[in-house]
C-alpha cells in the first residue's frame, strides 16, 4: 500500500483561510498549492511576511469590510473594491466619510434585527405547546 498524498489547496483558499490578500504574499505563496499541514503550522507559527501582512496590509475586503464594521456590500456601494492597508483603514475610520457613517448604521440596523429575529424565534420556541 502506497503512502497518501497530501491533500494540497490552492493558494487563494489558502490565503482566504489566512485572511491575507493573496497578491501581497510571496510568490513562492503564490505558485504553489498548500498542504494542510503546511497551512496548520501558518496558523500556529506564522512566518514574518505573514505577521507583516496581517499587521499592515493590504488586507482582502472580508477584513476591511470586519475592521471598518460595514458588510463588504457596503464596501461596493462606497466604490471600494480594491485591497486597504491598515494605515488606509485607519485614515477612513479617523474621518468618518459620510459613506462610513451610513453604512456603519445600516450594519447596526442589520444586527439589531437579525438579534430581534433570533430572540423572537427563541420566545417563539420556548413558549410552544407542551407535551401531556
Amino acid at each position: 500500500m502506497s503512502p497518501k498524498t497530501p491533500q494540497t489547496m490552492m493558494p487563494a483558499t489558502a490565503a482566504k483561510k489566512l485572511g491575507i490578500y493573496l497578491p501581497a504574499a510571496p510568490a513562492e505563496f503564490q505558485e504553489n498549492g498548500v498542504t494542510r499541514e503546511a497551512l496548520n503550522e501558518l496558523l500556529n507559527e506564522p512566518p514574518q511576511w505573514l505577521v507583516d501582512l496581517r499587521q499592515n496590509g493590504p488586507h482582502p475586503r472580508p477584513v476591511v469590510a470586519q475592521k471598518l464594521n460595514v458588510s463588504i456590500s457596503g464596501l461596493a456601494r462606497a466604490g471600494i473594491t480594491e485591497a486597504l492597508t491598515t494605515a488606509e483603514i485607519e485614515a477612513l475610520l479617523a474621518d468618518r466619510p459620510e459613506w462610513l457613517q451610513a453604512e456603519r448604521a445600516n450594519m447596526a440596523a442589520v444586527r439589531a434585527e437579525e438579534k430581534r429575529v433570533r430572540e423572537a424565534a427563541a420566545a417563539k420556541q420556548g413558549s410552544g405547546p407542551a407535551d401531556a
